[in-house]
């Protein structure tokens, strides 16, 4: 999906030693139906049910952080968390700069919405969230991209004139479309190389604990079954 912060928690393991310090997973907290604030102003959705299920798994004790999205990948190399758990999508771009976990969702598509089925996806203007790889897609097509910080702001910008149409990940913008007067436009995009966690590139050992939590989630079957729950990506 995009890039950056949030944290929840968990404890790394160092080498040869129990557990250290809490590990802080970070998320956005604004990206239903994979991770949000639910009305307690606690982080909830998908990644809040599996990264607890995942810290459980590894034995380690986790703690949420929300960081905005823009910001996420640079306040995890600077130490403000210790992971990123944020539909995050594994592109090669970014593992120039972080580590990744195995996809604990397949590759889910990306669709246009807009308020028309007749817009101009090629030579119109396409609203994004910034830093994702579905801003990439439109500076890739030709259209004119406008850029903002939430994934709320991109469909403000179509209701109020300012975009013809937004592109997201297919699972956000479903209940839009369903619940409003979007409609999809176009054929469904099919971007990135599905969702994981991401890690400062020193930190092997905790990313290989995660990575181990999610094969034992794919192995057993629990980690279809909270895809199949909250409706995202497809299974494995």
């Amino acid at each position: 999906m995009k890039s950056l912060i949030l944290s929840t928690a968990a404890l790394a393991l160092t080498a040869g030693m129990g557990l250290a310090d809490t590990v802080r997973l970070g998320t956005e907290g604004a990206y239903p139906p994979y991770n949000f604030l639910n009305d307690n102003g606690e982080v909830d959705g998908f990644e809040r049910e599996l990264g607890d299920e995942l810290c459980k798994r590894a034995e380690l004790t986790c703690e949420w952080v929300t960081n905005d999205w823009d910001s996420i990948i640079p306040n995890l190399t600077s130490g403000n968390y210790d992971a990123i758990i944020a539909g995050m999508s594994i592109t090669a771009e970014r593992e120039e700069v972080v580590d990744f976990t195995q996809g604990y969702t397949p590759p889910s598509p990306s669709a246009y919405a807009a308020l028309s089925a007749d817009v101009d996806l090629n030579g119109g203007v396409i609203a994004a969230q910034t830093a994702t790889i579905q801003a990439n897609h439109v500076v890739d097509t030709g259209a004119t991209l406008v850029e903002y910080p939430t994934p709320d702001e991109t469909l403000a910008a179509v209701r109020a004139g300012e975009a013809d149409a937004v592109i997201a990940d297919k699972d956000y913008l479903e209940p839009e479309v369903e619940a409003t007067d979007l409609v999809f436009v176009g054929n469904d995009v099919p971007l990135g190389g599905g969702i994981g966690m991401a890690f400062r590139e020193s930190d092997d050992e905790m990313r290989a604990k995660f990575d181990a939590a999610i094969t034992s989630m794919k192995e057993d079957g629990s980690l279809n079954t909270l895809i199949e729950k909250w409706e995202v990506g497809g299974t494995w």
